[in-house]
């Protein structure tokens, strides 16, 4: 006889549902996190195209706040809002940026919690 031939094989069914909870937990983090990070880009992109406009080159911070207010209730961006944007001018250059958190509830008392800097200048 073959001492081999009795072994089992393959995975036992607490296994195959530790694996499927890994993928799970997996998933849903990836889907509480990924609109974070999508703001965060879309704030970066409004922060680039209002740098680069020409004629917010000579606008007051008033008409800046105002340009960003209007494109990021067009984006539906609530994370931040025009207050929260500091705005500078150094020479020529025209700086945004903006520093905030996004906390984002797991599981009951545990929570993540996101710090972003978007930033741009021109």
């Amino acid at each position: 006889m073959r001492a081999g031939k009795n072994t089992q094989r393959g995975m036992s069914l607490t296994g195959i549902v530790l694996i499927i909870a890994g993928f799970l937990f997996v998933a849903i983090l990836a889907m509480k996190l990924i609109p974070a990070y999508l703001h965060s880009a879309q704030i970066e992109h409004i922060f680039k195209v209002i740098v680069n406009d020409p004629e917010m080159q000579n606008a007051t911070v008033k008409d800046i706040r105002a340009s960003y207010a209007k494109r990021a209730t067009m984006d539906y961006i609530t994370d931040i809002t025009a207050e929260d944007i500091e705005v500078s001018k150094d020479g020529g250059s025209l700086t945004l940026s903006a520093s905030y958190s996004v906390k984002i509830p797991v599981a009951a008392n545990i929570s993540l919690v996101l710090e972003f800097n978007p930033s741009s200048t021109k």
